[in-house]
């Protein structure tokens, strides 16, 4: 599995490769071009893994038969659920399922995210929707006392006012 997700990932950057080109000449005729291929941004390889690895497959170990001339091949990645296609060379491949980060399992060590707070307004990672797994959230407000407008007198002396905010608070089910 390993192998198969290395060799997807170096295609990935392999296939996002551009060719650049410079001219060289006289009053910028292009009389000599110099190309490269060049790397694509880390961003770029980063998008269309996660894309890949959203639509990861899991996978079993298939063995084709057992005389020596189809050792070949000795482990091959087929679809846990038959009715799927095999893996391609660019796909994304996994064997176990990720624990539940949703709730508490000391087995695999994760605390769950009841408890945690959330941004409201988020659609991403930091959303209440998806960091509180479906179940919700409370929310509340805090007065907060922080040191606030500060300014430096020379030498050695900082002087501060208290300010008080109300911050909301969203926290996870």
């Amino acid at each position: 599995m390993n192998l198969h997700n290395n060799e997807a990932g170096r295609m990935t950057v392999f296939s996002e490769m551009r060719q650049e080109c410079k001219c060289h000449g006289m009053s910028g005729s292009c009389t000599v071009r110099t190309c490269w291929m060049r790397l694509p941004t880390f961003r770029a390889v980063g998008d269309v893994l996660k894309d890949r690895f959203d639509g990861a497959s899991r996978v079993i170990y298939g063995n084709k038969g057992s005389n020596r001339a189809s050792r070949v091949e000795l482990h091959h990645l087929e679809p846990e659920n038959p009715a799927h296609k095999p893996p391609s060379p660019h796909d994304l491949v996994y064997f176990e399922k990720s624990p539940n980060f949703c709730t508490y399992s000391g087995k695999t060590g994760t605390a769950g995210t009841a408890g945690r707070f959330c941004n409201s307004s988020s659609p991403g990672l930091d959303g209440c929707e998806l960091l509180c797994c479906g179940r919700g959230y409370r929310t509340r407000t805090q007065r907060v006392t922080e040191r606030c407008n500060c300014t430096f007198h020379w030498c050695c002396h900082v002087s501060c006012l208290n300010c008080t905010n109300t911050q909301v608070l969203h926290e996870c089910l």
